[in-house]
């Protein structure tokens, strides 16, 4: 069969193998791991908080460190401002867990928990009662329901900009996990391309010289594609995060 040919017939298959398949009992993939997930998480902040010190001697932990430092200042007092230290676990929490789900992902043979838009909604769900949580704290319930629509419209104006504002304050969280699980499904599934391309042009090299040069060009773009992933991943999870700092800082500031 032509490389091509055999190419476009494994498509179909890569597609349905980032479905959510049930590993065991009601445990899809996807939950399994995100488990995995969560626990890598916990490990690596327990870890790095047992050997914390004035002047980090560990490499590992200095690079927790930094990043946990590259939350507070970038997200939560750049973005947030007054009052952005007690939000700081919940934001630091959301961005090594999503960095972490992320990168696992790239790992071959594993599965990121955000490549599913169920895990991505429920962690846009998460973000969107704390933000509004915090509004109605900061507001008190009917205070942060009129402050859904800015402060100094006309009267009559003020139930049509409301009722948008309210619109947009909700889809919130679809943009947020429809951007995730979009960005992360995208990347996986280029890659897995690339790389079942990359396999079966070296497979077909042995009848065909020049599908053995082909797929040195198809490790390169594989290659390439992975670096790309690698600082998608980053960025996503940093995408995630600040903007739910954004919103921390649009439901509590005074409009």
């Amino acid at each position: 069969m032509n490389p091509l040919e055999e190419l476009a017939n494994g498509v179909s298959h890569l597609q349905h193998s980032f479905d959510s398949a049930f590993v065991f009992g009601p445990v899809t993939q996807y939950v399994f791991w995100m488990v995995i997930c969560l626990a890598i998480t916990l490990i690596v902040v327990l870890v790095a908080g047992r050997k914390l010190t004035l002047v980090p001697k560990s490499k590992f932990v200095h690079m927790v460190e930094y990043g946990y430092d590259f939350v507070r200042k970038d997200m939560g007092e750049n973005a947030i401002g007054h009052g952005y230290k007690k939000h700081v676990p919940f934001l630091a929490t959301l961005f090594f867990f999503i960095l972490i789900s992320n990168f696992v992902g790239l790992i071959p043979g594993c599965k990121t928990p955000t490549g599913t838009i169920s895990v991505t909604w429920a962690l846009a769900l998460i973000s969107f009662v704390y933000f509004n949580w915090q509004g109605i704290k900061a507001h008190g319930g009917w205070g942060y329901i009129k402050s859904i629509a800015p402060s100094g419209l006309p009267k009559p104006m003020v139930p049509v900009i409301w009722f948008f504002e309210f619109i947009s304050l909700v889809l919130r969280a679809l943009t947020l996990a429809v951007r995730l699980y979009g960005n992360m499904f995208a990347g996986h599934m280029v890659l897995a391309i690339f790389a079942a391309a990359t396999s079966i042009f070296i497979s077909a090299a042995a009848s065909n010289i020049v599908f053995g040069a082909v797929s040195i060009g198809w490790f390169a773009l594989l290659f390439i594609m992975y670096a790309l992933e690698t600082l998608v991943a980053f960025l996503q999870a940093y995408v995630f995060t600040i903007l739910s700092a954004v919103y921390i800082s649009l439901a509590t500031s005074e409009h």
